[in-house]
């Protein structure tokens, strides 16, 4: 393959999303970004929500413009975040989808497990225990029953696009509804649940064209990638070893090894671990860890009470400049689940005064080495449910970016920390789509797509300190 060709990456994170055009070739791997809109929770009379209609907005734009700079874009592939769903009657949404961080979840959480004991869930779904998982949202929802159908985040905006309603195989692992071993939909558990399995649209693979974009988008093929964002990670991840661990890092960390098989022992429930799906019907066996939302939204709080915007990289510098912690805190502790006045509630946790500015340099080295302390466990731990401990650690996304939590995971692991690339999301969703084009072979596995990433795009390395 000589010629370069172009696809364009719609890639939705929790904080922030944006359009990018994908150019592959033989020898090239690049991406261009086009677009870049904030996104978050907004707060409603009935609880916290996505605004979607702003999403789709930014989404439609971003597309717009990503053909006007490059006409012979050739698909189009979406991912975002996980868990979260838009309610459907025939093509209209019912209502603002819900935020997975909506305190509404925990009535959920009784009632499944009320229906169905955990340990019968995990033998079936391979899922660890997350409030907010798709079953316990369904079973706190009352506009359910008032549904056709049921799309989660990145299936939505694919249906405003061909007007086509699926539910793309990796991301429909995370709803808890989804038989771990079949990689189909558990129609018997959704009854037991009283979730309407009439509510579950058809399943389609990474690579599968799910329909084209209206007219004034150039009625592009919108085809379907790993569109759980971290299964697209996953596919951009150059594991350089085959006990190499992973830490996609962005709002969460999800910290895991690649498995061809998932792991639903009594031992992996206790740690709390789950098996969702990758591209190509690999596993994603790994624990969720909260990461870097509990630093930028710390550093939102310090900006609101400044009113003034503050330097990121000349914090995260003097916070490496500060001696290590001796203390640290929980950085999945449940009370720092919820947004707002996060230096309050981290203060509350560790037993101190909130941070005045003087002490905010070391506060966030305090956060990163508690951040990189809970990867360093999931780690360990994922080698041994897996007796495969890690050699080496790819960690990919915005947390590459950070030098400070690289270096101290690499200290707290004893094991190098390979960072790189900072776009493995998008990257990913490009050369799912590349290959489903035709691009690379008709026979290209993921390690080939792999490859091309480690040439692309070198990672930096971080040997561990003594």
């Amino acid at each position: 393959m000589n010629a370069t060709r172009a696809v364009a990456a719609v890639d939705l994170g929790a904080t922030s999303g944006r359009v990018m055009i994908g150019r592959v070739s033989g020898d090239t791997l690049a991406l261009e970004e086009v677009a870049r809109f904030p996104n978050g929770p907004v707060e409603r009379p009935d609880g916290w929500h996505w605004d979607i209609e702003t999403l789709w907005g930014h989404v439609r734009a971003g597309l717009a413009e990503a053909l006007r700079r490059e006409p012979g874009i050739e698909s189009v592939g979406i991912d975002s975040w996980a868990v979260d769903y838009g309610l459907l009657r025939g093509e209209e949404l019912l209502a603002e989808p819900f935020h997975y961080r909506d305190a509404r979840t925990a009535r959920g959480v009784d009632a499944v497990h009320a229906a169905v004991p955990f340990e019968e869930l995990y033998r079936r779904n391979g899922l660890q225990f997350l409030p907010f998982n798709t079953l316990y949202q369904y079973a706190a929802d009352a506009r359910l029953a008032d549904a056709e159908t049921s799309v989660l985040i990145p299936d939505l905006i694919a249906q405003r696009l061909t007007g086509r309603a699926v539910a793309e195989r990796t991301n429909a692992s995370t709803t808890g509804l989804l038989d771990v071993r079949t990689g189909e939909w558990d129609t018997a558990l959704a009854e037991a649940l009283g979730i309407p399995a009439s509510v579950l649209p058809p399943l389609v693979d990474p690579g599968e064209t799910i329909g084209a974009t209206p007219a004034d988008l150039g009625a592009v093929p919108v085809v379907a990638v790993g569109s759980h964002d971290t299964a697209s990670a996953i596919v951009a991840v150059p594991l350089s070893s085959p006990n190499a661990a992973y830490i996609s890092c962005g709002t969460w960390g999800l910290v895991g090894l690649e498995l061809p098989e998932p792991i639903v022992t009594d031992a992996a429930r206790a740690a709390n671990f789950t098996n969702e799906g990758g591209v190509d019907g690999r596993v994603r066996f790994l624990h969720n860890v909260t990461g870097l939302w509990l630093l930028s939204e710390t550093v939102r709080a310090w900006e609101e009470e400044d009113g003034s915007a503050i330097d990121l990289p000349l914090l995260l510098a003097s916070a490496g400049a500060v001696s290590p912690p001796a203390r640290l805190f929980d950085a999945n502790a449940p009370e720092l689940a919820a947004p707002g006045d996060m230096p309050g509630r981290i203060a509350a946790l560790l037993g101190v005064d909130r941070p005045g500015r003087a002490g905010r340099p070391m506060f966030a080295r305090i956060i990163v080495e508690s951040i990189a302390a809970a990867f360093a466990e999931a780690v360990r731990t994922a080698g041994a449910l897996a007796e495969r401990p890690a050699d080496v650690i790819h960690l990919v996304g915005g947390g590459a970016r950070n030098a400070l939590l690289c270096q101290v995971t690499a200290d707290r692991t004893g094991v190098p920390v390979l960072a790189g690339p900072v776009e493995a999301t998008a990257l990913g969703n490009v050369l799912v789509q590349a290959r489903a084009l035709g691009c690379f072979g008709a026979d290209a596995t993921l390690e080939d797509l792999r490859a091309r990433v480690a040439r692309a795009f070198p990672p930096l390395r971080y040997d561990p300190r003594s």
